[in-house]
């Protein structure tokens, strides 16, 4: 028997979760920080470093206390973050600026930059992103900050993922060379590919921007997969946490790719991890490039496999930003959304308010609704919003099974299913297949498995899981809602093409021009 810790820092909170291996989850603890947003800028999205770390140890010390256990008891601990979600940093890892959190879309026009140079030198990485470079992506952030921050750039030791930060501070280590770096973050958004060489080279980074010389040697290091020690818990944070020093933490991850594992996600499996944005994440047997995802990537969610990565920008966000509108909440706004049939609101929803993460990668987005009539309501809109994010997540999963990416089973994970038959039951239907929920919560569960593995508990991530995660429920497709799903779909990919391919859409060119309008007018 042993018992661990699992962190989950999210974007408005952290949750630590105390599991045993036996008795599985004992209590559970959450702790909130800020984010920081400007009225002006609704791109702008950043956290501070300071304020997360002080929720982590209020958050562990509750979530001992709640446990009912003692303090020494706990063998582990690991850590998940949101992703990519980007520090700059100055000697002995001092924090030069906030995080640029996940979402923060600043770097659009570094993220064009990028790609545009990596088509144009041949860039072989650049395909095993999907073909374009996301301004929710390190480098990208990375640019953005050295162009902006000049009076910084002399400070300037290295960058580093959220994940990474958060565990090199846990083990004390100052020295950013010595900072193990972790292959998911790195790999899915920072262009590292083993097979490649690492990094791309000094000299296409330079062709980007001359800003990058010497980037690359700053951002050297060991990188590892999750089955590895990032090191273990310095004194100051073991009394900070309340923990005992030198428990093993691993190199942490992204909160999705955990996430996935923690719902008991295993080879040719596909998990929506679905909150205020989603991720969908997937292992494979093999190596197959395709083009719109967020990376292929060995070692990125299970050690030895190969992982997937796409999703959507905003969920859970467009779902809140409904109910604000209409002077609600979500929960409020819910109530008899399981009477609403297939299609009956007539509004079909283009669910870009935040942007496309994929396929089409394309931040110069935003939401549209087709249909609205004089009798429309605000829970009609939530309906198709939830139609909607199914719709877009089929456009995804049809574009990784026409690449060879098989996908035996779907699994609903993250902080909305649970509390969403609506949801789930519509995703069956549209999606056409058997949809599979977590009967429990699964964040952080992703983080106790890896902790559990570095304490040598279980030998492998199957036999943790076995152990460890929940059963599923499962909801199957309703043949008359399926019928219906597949006719709006053709006209769902027409418009979603249509309005938003910059170049080749009929209408690409409406979304950047109301942008640029509200920008000017601003």
């Amino acid at each position: 028997m042993a018992i661990v810790a699992g962190v989950d820092f999210g974007t408005l909170s952290v949750r630590v979760s105390i599991v045993d291996s036996v008795r599985g989850l004992l209590a559970t603890a959450l702790a909130e920080y800020p984010l920081h947003r400007k009225r002006d800028d609704p791109e702008y999205a950043t956290q501070s470093h300071g304020d997360q770390m002080q929720a982590l140890a209020a958050a562990t010390r509750e979530a001992v206390r709640k446990a009912r256990i003692s303090a020494d008891e706990v063998q582990a601990l690991a850590v998940d973050t949101t992703g990519s979600s980007v520090i700059p940093v100055g000697k002995n890892l001092e924090p030069l600026d906030e995080y640029y959190l996940w979402c923060d879309h600043r770097a659009k026009a570094e993220a064009a930059e990028i790609t545009e140079a990596a088509h144009r030198e041949g860039l072989q990485a650049i395909q095993w992103c999907g073909g374009v470079y996301s301004s929710e992506w390190g480098f990208a952030k990375l640019l953005h900050w050295l162009r902006h921050n000049p009076e910084k750039r002399t400070q300037f030791v290295s960058a580093f993922e959220h994940c990474d930060m958060a565990a090199a501070t846990l083990c004390g280590i100052t020295d950013s060379k010595l900072v193990k770096r972790s292959i998911c973050a790195m790999g899915h958004k920072w262009l590292w590919n083993a097979e490649l060489g690492g990094l791309p080279s000094e000299e296409f980074l330079v062709k980007v921007d001359p800003l990058f010389a010497g980037i690359r040697e700053k951002l050297q290091g060991e990188y590892a997969t999750s089955d590895h020690l990032a090191g273990r818990l310095s004194a100051l944070w073991a009394e900070k946490l309340g923990l005992k020093a030198g428990i093993p933490i691993p190199v942490g991850a992204f909160d999705a790719h955990w996430d996935a594992i923690g719902a008991g996600c295993r080879t040719e499996d596909v998990v929506n991890v679905v909150g205020t944005s989603t991720c969908i994440i997937g292992i494979t047997p093999a190596v197959n490039l395709v083009p719109g995802v967020c990376g292929v990537v060995q070692g990125s969610v299970h050690p030895h496999r190969t992982g997937i990565e796409a999703g959507l920008s905003a969920v859970g966000a467009i779902f809140e930003s409904i109910a604000s509108r209409a002077g609600t909440d979500v929960a409020t706004l819910s109530q008899e959304l399981e009477k609403y049939r297939a299609g009956q609101t007539g509004l079909l929803r283009m669910t870009w308010d935040n942007g496309d993460r994929t396929v089409l990668v394309n931040p110069n987005l935003r939401g549209i609704t087709f249909g609205w009539n004089l009798q429309s309501t605000a829970q009609d809109e939530l309906f198709a919003a939830i139609e909607g994010t199914a719709f877009h997540t089929r456009i995804i999963l049809d574009r990784m099974a026409e690449h060879g990416v098989d996908i035996k089973r779907v699994i609903n994970a993250g902080g909305i299913p649970q509390k969403n038959n609506v949801l789930n039951q519509v995703y069956a239907n549209v999606l056409g297949r058997p949809v599979l929920v977590p009967s429990k919560s699964v964040v952080s569960l992703g983080s106790a498995i890896f902790a559990f593995l570095a304490a040598g508990t279980f030998k492998t991530v199957e036999e943790a899981q076995d152990k460890i995660c929940p059963e599923h429920a499962r909801f199957t497709p309703e043949p008359t809602a399926q019928r219906i799903y597949d006719s709006l779909y053709t006209n769902y990919r027409k418009l979603y093409f249509a309005f938003g391919q910059s170049q080749d859409g009929a209408f690409g060119d409406v979304m950047p021009a109301l942008m640029s309008s509200a920008q000017k007018t601003n």
